[in-house]
């Protein structure tokens, strides 16, 4: 990518300061009335987010779902064949590519809940009343984490890299990929909205999704040295993900390729190691086996079952509520992984996409998550009592992961490890969202155009501020994490909105091919 050195006056003039400043000032009020007014603002944020999930969660589902099946059409139909960009060669080998495309969106995450997520489920009403609670414990990470919401990311990154490399459009905003639909109307208000909440969605759900993990870090490396877990330590942590992250992708696309196979090598290492030496493995790759099984044979259901009773809550606590969190990190990821698929046809987007998606995904999921369970049922490690007497918060998940860990030989390796993952899982992802952030920071940009230094580095230090501010209340952190979720009904609806004007429009590129 051609890096740009304007004059400072010039690079002004060709930023859109609204678009950028109005949501990030509007995030920043939010936490000052969030801290000012905590159980007021937490009351009617939990009012409209049980109304978006309780009486409108269908329309969720029925995007998971019919998004899932546009991915599979595009692949085997005529759509599948354009190829995104001038280029016969790909820009990125397949390693490059898709360990950028991993760890450009929630891989820290991923990692995360891979440790714990089998405890939520265990102790949830619905899945322990059933009669195969352990199998369904470890399917469901499976399910959530799986084919929909990477699905999500995929038909968005195909009909972005189609705007960027096919039509080359100098706009790189979500407004600018429903031109084909929408028309001059996207260079009005309808685009200004349009683009406001892809942005208020990005930095809310960012900002608590690096607030949520980082006290587990500081749990890690206190155990480790001894130090102790302060919110000090925890800031700390979060200027060193600034540093690293603010390292690479100052470089640009090559820093970023190296700090993604850096993380990809290290995450490895550890799954490796806690399948090898944990004394687990049998019941590992048995479990996984059954998982897999019982998402593909229950696949449609899952997706599809909304409790109309109301007998458990159970899709709109957890399936509606994953599906609202993948949809709005479809704001940075998408836009990202549309960016380096430059050369591959849509294709090769979609099932490369999905390949490296969902073994990462799943090799996470499997070799963690079962190793904790397996602990539980062979009876060397209790972890669910402990995690439901400590009633199910996140400090009991972050006590159970470190519990689990501890099981392990050198543990303290493995805690350095640990951290040393999610600390470069933060930072990839971080460089994929300050990239994205900087290109929509401006009026205009060429598809093959990197945005001047000075503007990812302002994003670079903006995008940390808020978690760290967010550290100092717990309470505006859940409330923060309502506003993203909230902030996924428009998300949908304007994902609704691009997939249509993709097809309009890659139709009469096909059209205009013959």
């Amino acid at each position: 990518m051609k890096n740009q050195k304007p004059s400072p006056q010039s690079l002004l003039g060709q930023l859109d300061l609204f678009t950028t400043l109005f949501p990030f000032l509007s995030i920043v009020a939010l936490c000052f009335l969030f801290v000012l007014f905590p159980d007021r603002s937490s009351k009617q944020l939990e009012q409209i987010r049980f109304f978006l999930g309780d009486q409108l969660g269908c329309c969720y589902l029925l995007i998971g779902l019919g998004v899932f099946l546009v991915s599979l059409y595009l692949c085997f139909s005529p759509y599948g064949s354009i190829r995104l960009g001038d280029t016969k060669k790909p820009q990125y080998s397949g390693f490059r590519w898709g360990s950028m495309m991993f760890t450009a969106g929630l891989a820290a995450d991923i990692l995360f809940y891979s440790c714990c997520e089998w405890l939520i489920y265990a102790s949830d009403p619905y899945v322990s009343g059933r009669d195969s609670v352990y199998d369904w414990a470890a399917a469901y990470p499976l399910f959530h984490w799986g084919p929909v919401p990477w699905g999500f990311y995929l038909v968005l990154a195909v009909a972005f890299g189609f705007m960027l490399h096919v039509r080359k459009q100098k706009k790189q905003k979500y407004s600018e990929a429903c031109r084909p639909l929408l028309g001059n109307r996207v260079d009005g208000w309808a685009g200004r909205m349009i683009d406001l909440t892809a942005v208020f969605a990005l930095l809310a759900g960012t900002a608590t999704t690096f607030s949520l993990a980082t006290p587990l870090l500081s749990m890690a490396i206190s155990r480790v040295t001894g130090l102790a877990a302060t919110t000090s330590l925890t800031i700390g942590i979060l200027i060193a993900v600034c540093c690293v992250y603010t390292c690479s992708v100052y470089f640009g696309m090559k820093g970023i390729q190296r700090s993604a196979a850096c993380c990809i090598y290290l995450f490895f290492l550890l799954l490796a190691y806690v399948f090898f030496l944990g004394g687990e493995s049998r019941f590992i790759v048995e479990t996984g086996i059954t998982s897999l099984g019982l998402v593909a044979q229950n696949f449609i259901t899952l997706c599809t079952w909304t409790d109309p009773m109301r007998t458990t809550s159970f899709p709109q606590t957890m399936t509606i509520f994953y599906w609202a969190y993948w949809m709005v990190w479809c704001v940075a990821a998408p836009f990202f992984i549309g960016t380096i698929s430059k050369g591959r046809t849509i294709k090769q987007t979609i099932l490369g996409g999905y390949f490296w998606g969902l073994a990462g995904t799943f090799t996470s999921f499997i070799i963690l998550g079962n190793y904790g369970l397996g602990l539980q049922i062979h009876g060397r490690l209790d972890s669910l009592s402990g995690y439901m007497t400590m009633g199910g918060s996140n400090t009991a998940l972050y006590s159970a992961i470190l519990s689990i860990l501890d099981s392990l030989p050198w543990s303290g390796f493995v805690m350095i490890l640990l951290v040393l993952c999610m600390i470069t899982f933060y930072s990839t992802s971080f460089d994929s969202i300050t990239l994205v952030a900087a290109s929509y920071s401006y009026r205009e940009l060429n598809h093959d155009q990197d945005p001047d230094r000075r503007v990812k580095l302002f994003w670079a230090v903006f995008l940390i501020l808020l978690p760290i501010a967010l550290i100092f209340s717990e309470k505006s952190m859940a409330n923060l994490q309502s506003v993203s979720i909230i902030a996924a009904f428009p998300v949908g609806i304007i994902m609704i909105l691009i997939i249509v004007s993709f097809f309009k429009d890659a139709g009469n590129y096909l059209k205009e091919k013959t």
